[in-house]
């Protein structure tokens, strides 16, 4: 089984959808992972059916039990988050409450109240799927309204799909990662057999496919690269083949500026299923050059 990462340095690349579309070139043969959970999307194409469902519990939220509160106030002289709110009455009069968006989850209020009246129990920060599609099973996630963890929740779907992937004997496995070199990218990367580094040819997508390439090299992941809406900037463009190629990762190739893509996802479809010209003509030679360098055979220029 090879595990490709489809990952990006920004936002809005068109990574999901040539996620999905790998998706539908490798039917049958691959499982699914969307590790983007802070906005996953993927689901909005390959439209799963889900199979089963599981809270994700992470990180802890302190509860003041006001039956037992002594509204001593060490709780706020404690907290370096300024999640404590009161009604500003006297010591021994006030109530004390904490507020969940700020609590930070730290304990220091629950380790030093005098009389433990702080309870801290784990918070459900979102949850977690496995589904069928018409290409074959998926797992992704929802993360909660300003949940954190992503990166751990990333680490479990991640997991739960390389133990599908190895029940089937599946050929693939695809995950498409979060954009950007944060927790949840770090997570959807390490150990993995190949990268694609979907970017566009404009100055913020040259800086921050820099930026991604650089992670991928720490990490010791074999990255390709590939361009979308090429034709916007055919200078821009081959500057980006020069640094792939000098910096030893795979040339994957270009994907034209295609109306078609925004069709198919008004259609619900992947952009190979909509048409085999265009775009999706690209993004089937991309399919083609990523699996030959995830493979592990001689790789060409695209």
């Amino acid at each position: 089984m090879k595990e490709i990462v489809i990952i990006s340095g920004k936002g809005g690349t068109g990574k999901t959808s040539i996620a999905a579309s790998f998706a539908a070139l490798a039917a049958g043969t691959a499982v699914m992972a969307d590790c983007d959970v802070d906005a996953a999307d993927l689901h909005l194409i390959l439209r799963p059916d889900v199979r089963n469902r599981a809270p994700f519990i992470s990180g802890r939220t302190a509860v003041i039990r006001q039956d037992n509160c002594i509204r001593c106030g060490g709780c706020l002289s404690y907290c370096r988050f300024g999640a404590i709110r009161h009604d500003n009455k006297g010591a021994g009069e006030a109530t004390f409450t904490i507020d969940p968006v700020a609590c930070e989850g730290c304990g220091v209020c629950v380790r030093f109240c005098p009389v433990q009246a702080i309870d801290f129990p784990e918070q459900v920060c979102g949850e977690w799927f496995v589904s069928d599609t018409r290409f074959g099973p998926m797992v992704h996630a929802r993360l909660g309204v300003a949940a954190e963890n992503s990166g751990r929740l990333v680490t479990l779907v991640r997991t739960e799909a390389k133990k599908i992937a190895r029940e089937r004997t599946a050929r693939y496995l695809l995950v498409d990662g979060s954009p950007g070199i944060g927790c949840p990218v770090i997570a959807s990367l390490t150990a993995a057999d190949q990268a694609l580094i979907v970017t566009e040819p404009t100055v913020s997508g040259d800086h921050d496919l820099r930026r991604v390439a650089q992670l991928t090299r720490r990490l010791g992941v074999p990255a390709a690269v590939c361009v979308n809406k090429w034709d916007i900037s055919p200078a821009a463009t081959d500057a980006i083949r020069v640094f792939a190629q000098s910096n030893g990762m795979t040339f994957a190739g270009t994907v034209r500026y295609d109306k078609a893509v925004t069709r198919a996802q008004q259609a619900e479809q992947t952009v190979t299923e909509y048409g085999a010209d265009g775009a999706a003509m690209d993004i089937r030679n991309v399919w083609d050059a990523v699996v030959t360098a995830a493979c592990g055979r001689q790789t060409g220029d695209v």
